[in-house]
This record gives structure tokens, C-alpha cells and sequence, in this order.
């Protein structure tokens, strides 16, 4: 459409003010009418931002949240490249795909944020971060607060930043593990089992650098940081223009990596528990982490949700959401055990281990890498995807418990779950 809008005086004619007055507010009035017109036949640009525009998810956290060991679909002894489902590129996040935006972070494609169905992920977890952001071995850790110096910045400062223009609708959470020190826990369990035989096992639920994270004081103390780190998303979802109304907080616990010990696949007697499996721990040990340790962590994480005094938390349980496919458990096993030649062999998800083995020698040089011990891996993460869009629940997101809920794979190409 072409407007036009034009006034001409007679040659010679001096226009007064009042006339020129007259003439500028009918020159307005049409100008107005023209653009209003030109408006109505052409696609209005809409904001991107708090409660306008296409819907966001996205997620916060630590390791399990980031996409930690989402390189590989279970386990092997063999080659490598048989469970190699992302290659090399695995948790390249930068733009071009190139590199990690945060040395470590490990945030990988099959991360659960990514739901699908209309719905974009924004992947701000980092493997190894705690409820406050901290730097080791000179790799960043961003905490879930409003840390920022140096170019770095943490998860909540982050998140504030881009719900600024963008809607999200759903935010998740998982961060606490490492407040409880999980890695080392790990280490002390598995080198308790080397280091001791069977006939004088050397435990490590009893040693007091475990126990010292699960005394009454430490609980209560990270129950707190948990608190405050969901407080911290809260506040900056305000500082980005959102009211409670319009987002939803789903902060989900921790999966049990490992059955108790009447379900390991290997005797905890000789070596193999831990040169085959990957998984060398006690039979008490695994009992103790199941029963104590466990919920202790999980009951922290959702006595904070709890407390944190938000109306728009959710909490989404994971503590049995992988029972059935743990590491070495006796239902599940490597490839070559299960006479699968690939991730991609017909079965492999139901058949194969969803928790990546504990490795020692074999992750000194590429391609494992040893924080990708002991986290859910390429078929877990696609499983608390179908669990996360269940959440999600079409825009209305809900709480629930997350479980297997039968084999095969899901149109979207997940493992069958149930978030009920």
C-alpha cells in the first residue's frame, strides 16, 4: 500500500501560523491513518520476553543436569567407538559447535533440557558446580548466585540475563551433590575396595572423611546453600521481569548410580567388580549408599525446595529412576556380555547400563574422561527428557516421581518413562 500526503498553497500566498497549525494536524492525522494502515496488512513483530514469545525451558545445576557423560550409550571393555552415540564434539555448546563456552562444563546435546515439541533449552548447568560459584584447577565453576568478575559470571546472573528475552516457562534444577563432596565419596568407596580383601574389607561409610558430610551441622548447612540457591532463581526470574505466575522451578533429587549388593552382576570378591564392571565397591558400602547417603543428599535437596517459601516449586524425584539399568547391576550389562556389537543394536537401550562405568587407567587419556564416572549417560539423560517434557506438562508444568515404565523407545527416540 502507498500513501501520500501532500498540501500546496497558491503561488504567491503567505500561509498565517493558525493555517500552518491546521495544515500540520491534518498532514499528523494522515500520516497516523497511512501507518496504522500499512500496520494492519503486515505481520506484527512480537517482544521476546517474560510471558511473550515462543516458550523456554531451561535448566541449572551440576553434573547431572549439565549432560555430563552424554557421550556415551553404555558401557564396554572394547572399542570405544561401539558407545560413542555424540563423538568428539560431545559438549562443544558454543555457536559454531567448536568449544565449551566453560572449559568443563560438559553441557552436552542429550541433556534433558531439550524437550522439543515447540519448546527451546537453554543448557546453563556446569559440571561440578556447587549452590556458590568457585574456581579449581583453573576451571571456572559457576554456583547458582549472581557471582561476576573476570568475565565470568554465576548460573542465577546468567539465567537473569537470558529470561530477559526470552519466555521461559519452566526452570530446572539440580545442585547439591557436590555440597556433600559426591566425587570424593566416590573415590574414597572405590579405593577402600582396592586397597583391602574381602576376608578384612575396608569400608568407607565408617571412614570420617565420608561421614563428616552427613553429620546433623553439614545437613543442615547445605540444606540451607540448597535453599538459597533456589531463592537465587527465584529473585533473578523478579530481576528479569517475571512474576511467580509466569515460571515454574522443578528442582529434581538424585538417581541411586548403583543397586544394592545382593544386585551387583560381579562378586565383590577378586578384582573384577572394578577391572570388568567399572563399579568397585563393597557390598555394604553400595547398601549404605542406597539407604543413608543417598536420602540423606535427596532429603536436603527437597527439605530445601520446601523451605525455600515459593509457591511456584515443583520437585520432580529421581532416586529410583534408573533401578533396573544401574551400573553392573544384574539385569543389565556391557555390550559384549549382552552380544550387542552397538549402541545402535536393536535392544541396546533395555539390555545396556545407563550409568557410566567408574574408570581409572582407562580415563588418564582421551576419549573417557574421568568426571564422566559414575553419571547417567547418553540413554539416562534421553530418559529424564521424557520425564522433564512429562513435567512440562503442555505449558502447566507438574511435580511427580520419575520411573521406567517399559522397554523400547519412545517417538521422540526415549527410553519409556513415567512421571507419575
Amino acid at each position: 500500500m502507498t500513501c501520500t500526503t501532500t498540501t500546496t498553497a497558491a503561488h504567491g500566498t503567505t500561509i498565517g501560523a493558525r493555517a500552518r497549525a491546521s495544515i500540520a494536524a491534518a498532514l499528523l492525522t494522515a500520516a497516523l491513518a497511512c501507518g496504522l494502515g500499512a500496520l494492519a496488512g503486515a505481520p506484527i513483530a512480537r517482544a521476546e520476553g517474560p510471558g511473550e514469545g515462543s516458550p523456554w525451558v531451561a535448566s541449572l545445576g551440576d553434573s547431572y543436569i549439565s549432560g555430563e557423560a552424554g557421550r556415551w550409550a553404555g558401557n564396554t571393555n572394547e572399542s570405544s567407538s561401539h558407545i560413542d552415540a555424540l563423538g568428539s564434539t560431545a559438549y562443544f555448546d558454543n555457536a559454531s559447535h567448536t568449544a565449551e563456552l566453560i572449559p568443563g562444563c560438559h553441557r552436552s546435546a542429550s541433556a534433558e533440557v531439550y524437550i522439543g515439541g515447540g519448546v527451546s533449552g537453554e543448557n546453563l548447568a556446569c559440571s561440578g558446580a556447587k549452590t556458590s560459584s568457585f574456581t579449581t584447577e583453573g576451571k571456572f565453576k559457576p554456583g547458582i548466585d549472581f557471582y561476576n568478575s573476570g568475565g565470568n559470571e554465576g548460573q542465577a546472573l546468567m539465567l537473569q540475563h537470558f529470561a530477559g528475552s526470552h519466555n521461559v516457562k519452566l526452570v530446572a534444577l539440580s545442585i547439591g551433590g557436590n555440597n556433600f563432596n559426591f566425587a570424593s565419596i566416590v573415590q574414597t568407596c572405590v579405593l577402600d575396595w582396592l586397597t583391602s580383601p574381602s576376608w578384612w574389607p575396608n569400608f568407607c561409610y565408617d571412614d570420617s572423611s565420608v561421614r563428616e558430610n552427613f553429620t546433623a551441622a553439614n545437613v543442615a548447612a547445605q540444606k540451607a546453600a540448597i535453599k538459597g540457591a533456589i531463592q537465587n532463581i527465584a529473585q533473578a526470574m523478579t530481576n528479569a521481569g517475571y512474576s511467580s505466575s509466569q515460571y515454574t522451578i522443578l528442582v529434581q533429587d538424585y538417581p541411586s548410580p548403583i543397586p544394592n549388593g545382593s544386585g551387583f552382576r560381579y562378586s565383590q570378591s577378586g578384582f573384577t567388580r572394578q577391572t570388568v564392571g567399572g563399579c568397585g565397591f563393597w557390598n555394604e558400602d553400595a547398601n549404605r549408599a542406597n539407604s543413608e547417603m543417598l536420602p540423606t543428599i535427596d532429603g536436603a535437596v527437597f527439605g530445601a525446595a520446601a523451605e525455600a517459601g515459593l509457591a511456584n516449586v515443583k520437585t520432580m524425584e529421581l532416586s529410583g529412576a534408573f533401578n533396573g539399568r544401574r551400573l553392573c547391576e544384574n539385569t543389565v550389562g556391557l555390550l559384549e556380555e549382552k552380544g550387542l556389537s552397538s549402541w545402535t543394536s536393536p535392544g541396546a537401550v533395555d539390555k545396556t547400563e545407563w550409568i557410566n562405568q567408574i574408570r581409572t587407567v582407562s580415563a588418564i587419556l582421551p576419549p573417557y574422561e574421568i568426571q564422566e564416572d559414575l553419571h547417567p549417560n547418553y540413554w539416562a539423560q534421553l530418559a529424564l527428557r521424557n520425564c522433564a517434557t512429562q513435567a512440562y506438562n503442555s505449558g502447566t508444568p507438574r511435580g511427580g516421581t520419575c520411573t521406567i515404565s517399559g522397554t523400547g523407545l519412545n517417538a521422540a527416540g526415549e527410553p519409556n518413562m513415567s512421571l507419575h
